[in-house]
């Protein structure tokens, strides 16, 4: 049985220079700190960002640890991912306008999709792949 708290699911993700993600994060993409463990060497143990009633967990690859080892950085992989956040906005079209000002690398162009909504997928700033777009899977829908 899921917990009720704002939110079951939360992507979790590891830079190597966090606390310039995170200020990326929070410019391109509109997210904001909630909580920031780093110590005087700049390596973020945990931080929290959050988007509505979503949130992204992350830290420094310089942090090191048994799970930081499961986990590789799509530079280290041919700029490839296994997962990727998904992130409902409410304007699509500014949220791309946005993200392209602050420098995101565009994969996929803001488009209509045949299922509803619109959206678009970016990298940020160190090749992590995201999926932004008003396509909401939790409002009920035809067919």
């Amino acid at each position: 049985m899921p917990r009720k708290t704002g939110s079951t699911i939360i992507p979790s993700l590891r830079y190597d220079d966090a606390l310039a993600a995170i200020d990326w994060l929070c410019r391109a993409f509109g997210f904001a700190k909630q909580a920031v463990y780093s110590d005087d060497k700049g390596v973020v143990q945990h931080a929290q960002l959050v988007f509505g009633n979503g949130m992204i967990m992350l830290g420094s690859t310089a942090n090191a640890s048994a799970w930081g080892d499961r986990i590789a950085q799509p530079r280290q992989i041919g700029g490839r991912e296994t997962q990727c956040p998904c992130v409902i906005v409410e304007d699509c079209e500014a949220h791309y306008a946005r993200a392209k000002a602050a420098g995101a690398e565009i994969v996929d162009p803001l488009e209509q999709k045949e299922y509803g909504g619109a959206g678009y997928s970016c990298r940020d700033l160190e090749g992590h792949l995201w999926w932004f777009g008003s396509y909401d899977p939790w409002a009920e829908h035809s067919g």
